[in-house]
């Protein structure tokens, strides 16, 4: 079984991932993307069934930014082999980015969808 990933070894992780990223994407995106070390649960996660938050796009009175949370993956994807790590690293920021696109240009699509998933989570 693979050992996790430490912190440092995630952040560059995502470092490398986002030298991919076109560099138009991160316009208005003023605070960045920040790693933070904790878990999160989404607000409507079912006891014995969590739905972990592996990342969120915010924004606010001060900017706007991407988390990333660590220790969602790490609950989620322990014993995965580095590789599917990053692909997921990956799908999750870009998932993140198309949100912050999305608010810049007015549009909901993501976020229905995303709403989409939560409502199949809850009927299971």
């Amino acid at each position: 079984m693979e050992i996790f990933p430490d912190i440092d070894q995630v952040q560059q992780m995502l470092e490398e991932i986002s030298e991919n990223i076109p560099a138009e994407f991160f316009k208005k995106l003023n605070e960045g993307v920040v790693l933070l070390p904790q878990h999160r649960y989404h607000p409507r996660s079912r006891e014995g069934r969590p739905l972990y938050i592996l990342g969120e796009y915010r924004k606010s009175i001060t900017g706007s930014h991407i988390r990333i949370y660590y220790g969602s993956f790490k609950r989620t994807m322990e014993g995965m082999d580095r590789q599917k790590i990053r692909e997921k690293l990956e799908e999750t920021l870009l998932h993140e980015f198309t949100h912050h696109l999305e608010t810049l240009a007015g549009e909901r699509g993501l976020i229905l969808k995303d709403q989409e998933s939560i409502k199949r989570y809850l009927e299971k």
